[in-house]
């Protein structure tokens, strides 16, 4: 990604009103946005390097936007913000599943679009200095939190950037539980809502992800009332 990319946005959303609405909202936020309307302009430029983030809808004129991100996510790590219907749990879920980083539910507010916005991008910029130049390690798990490069049992991992922000802070407390609330908090920039399942599916994915390399095993336990886990061994 070149420096020109590091903070322009690509909005895919078939509302041109709205999508006019919210980039010239960010844009005077300092925030270039590029928009397209539909799912298969959207997936070339997502697919450009020319991004720091995508924002899409999930309805799209040519293809829904849970199947433009499935796609996206075969070939691409680029964070992800979702616009949702408000109410549709379902669509919020499956988004997260299929490698969202957040959703944003509509109606909503170009200043709730830009604050979520913003915390991703937080997360995703490179930290400078001595300490970020040094791998996490814990139970056979390795993060190098500048490269966002995972590995485990030596074999390359591959997470969004939320996920990779998640099992960062298990990793710094490993042995140790963290609330949902701490991980609301410093891995989506946002206190916990009521019934609010982003942290459970973000988790429920990394899960996954380590079962499928050679000698994966549960390494992140659900302890009651208390939090999440890293298991170190």
């Amino acid at each position: 990604m070149t420096n020109a990319a590091l903070t322009r946005l690509l909005l895919i959303d078939d509302d041109i009103e709205l999508a006019a609405m919210l980039r010239t909202y960010l844009e005077t936020e300092g925030l270039p946005t590029h928009a397209v309307h539909d799912a298969t302009s959207g997936l070339a430029e997502a697919l450009s390097g020319r991004y720091a983030l995508a924002i899409i809808d999930v309805m799209l004129p040519d293809a829904s936007g849970l199947d433009l991100l499935a796609r996206l996510r075969q070939r691409s790590r680029l964070p992800v913000l979702m616009l949702t219907a408000r109410g549709d749990d379902d669509d919020r879920v499956t988004g997260l599943e299929l490698g969202a980083d957040d959703y944003v539910p509509k109606p909503c507010t170009a200043r709730e679009v830009l604050a979520r916005v913003r915390a991703i991008l937080r997360r995703t910029r490179a930290r400078p200095g001595a300490d970020a130049l040094k791998p996490l390690a814990a139970g056979g798990l390795f993060l190098w939190p500048t490269e966002r490069r995972a590995e485990f049992a030596g074999q390359p991992l591959t997470l969004t950037s939320t996920e990779f922000d998640l099992l960062a802070v298990l990793m710094r407390h490993a042995g140790t539980p963290v609330s949902k609330q701490q991980l609301s908090e410093r891995c989506l920039g946002r206190p916990l809502a009521p019934f609010d399942r982003s942290v459970e599916v973000h988790l429920s994915s990394i899960r996954r992800k380590l079962a499928a390399l050679p000698g994966g095993t549960d390494r992140i336990k659900t302890i009651f009332r208390r939090g999440y886990q890293l298991v170190t061994h």
